[in-house]
């Protein structure tokens, strides 16, 4: 079996996402996730100018060969463009490898670990009560678990909190980047008592979980983790830039709320340190950024040695490809922990035809051949692409900060 072809589509049903596919001779094709939010043209630009044409006549079989080809072919290894396009190939192979075997792809990893996914659902409100009332709608809609944020006094934008109430949470832009301001004080002051208030409400059995994304210092993460050790998060997500890996040893010396951290990591060398010194509890880095599944199984089978869980970043700025993937996976993974999951659009689902389904907080991935994810083409090439950019931030005297 040969690859014969394969080709790019880039579509905009309400975000841009961007899909490899890649057809054999023998008929059967699959398709990948190669969404960069922000970056997607480069990413495009990537595969089409230097990944395919090294594709053309290679067999869709020898997954691992192809992938380090891609990889270590180059020379220039790492970073999210090329981890993202080698992403994109290698869901495609395994989704060619297990239609052809007639098999989700699960049974192909070694089958089921678990009979459902639970995931988390995002609520979000302009002030305590109105994420109160979203933390009760997805209460109401099944969810287990539920990331909560809201707005903080004396900040116009804050991270993951809808502009309007009732409408989904989306940071980016359709234009060139916004500039928000952002206060670490009235944040860390205030941030704490949306964790009571959502306990008091809702008690202890639902799992809160909290994205800082990035915005803190190590000691600033250090205060917060130990302050809302009283309403016992599930995870306190990207608490502090991760670049400097030691930095996670003054947090972990200060507080026992556990840590999650990794979806802007694109490799095992992203997160050794953190895994290997126990100083993170779950590893977000998502398969269509990390290199696919043959890589994100590396940095798992790693993290289970150091009893740290997987817990998958799963937002909409990813496409139901990534999604059904990463369900495929999350049934499998002996070290499982949680799957982000954000809606897509009616528009964006229309586009893209899944297998895996939700009930009462859980995912099921589908038996259908492959990862279960397909595309209609015709349909996608209606949605335009759109230029998008996430917003940068500075504080109150114009000092640009960390997103």
């Amino acid at each position: 079996m040969k690859i014969i072809s394969a080709k790019v589509i880039v579509t905009c049903p309400g975000r841009n996402l961007v899909t490899l596919k890649i057809e054999t001779d023998s008929g059967v094709y699959g398709i990948g996730d190669a969404t960069l939010n922000g970056r997607e043209l480069a990413v495009v630009s990537y595969l089409q100018d230097h990944v395919i044409p090294t594709l053309i006549g290679k067999d869709p079989h020898r997954i691992e060969d192809i992938w380090q080809y891609l990889y270590r072919g180059a020379y220039w290894r790492r970073g999210p463009i090329s981890m993202t396009a080698i992403a994109a190939v290698d869901v495609a192979l395994w989704d060619i490898k297990a239609k052809i075997a007639e098999l989700p792809l699960y049974q192909l990893l070694g089958g089921k670990s678990r009979e459902k996914v639970m995931v988390y659902g995002h609520a979000t409100g302009l002030d305590i009560e109105s994420c109160l009332t979203e933390v009760e709608r997805h209460i109401e809609l099944g969810y287990k678990a539920v990331r909560v944020q809201c707005g903080i006094p004396g900040i116009a934008t804050t991270y993951g909190v809808a502009k309007e109430a009732g409408k989904p949470y989306e940071p980016a832009d359709s234009s060139l980047p916004s500039e928000h301001v952002w206060s670490t004080e009235k944040y860390l002051n205030h941030v704490p008592s949306l964790f009571k208030a959502v306990r008091e409400r809702f008690g202890e059995d639902l799992h809160i979980l909290h994205d800082v994304h990035h915005r803190l210092t190590p000691i600033q993460a250090a205060r917060l983790g130990k302050e809302v050790e009283p309403y016992h998060l599930f995870w306190l997500e990207d608490c502090t830039p991760a670049e400097n890996q030691s930095a996670f040893e003054l947090i972990r010396q200060h507080t026992t709320t556990p840590l999650a951290v990794g979806e802007v990591f694109n490799s095992l060398h992203d997160c050794q340190e953190l895994i290997q010194k126990q100083l993170i509890d779950y590893i977000r880095a998502p398969i269509t950024h990390a290199g696919g599944i043959t890589n994100v199984r590396r940095i798992a089978d790693f993290a289970a040695v150091f009893q740290v869980k997987t817990g998958f970043h799963g937002a909409t700025d990813l496409s139901p490809v990534c999604m059904g993937a990463a369900l495929h996976f999350d049934t499998w993974v002996p070290n499982f922990g949680i799957q982000e999951h954000m809606p897509h659009s009616p528009e964006t689902e229309s586009v893209f035809s899944h297998a895996y389904q939700f009930k009462d907080g859980f995912f099921t991935p589908g038996e259908t051949p492959g990862h279960g994810v397909d595309i209609d083409e015709e349909l996608a090439a209606n949605y335009p692409y759109k230029p998008a950019y996430l917003p940068v931030n500075r504080l109150e005297d114009g000092t640009l900060w960390n997103w």
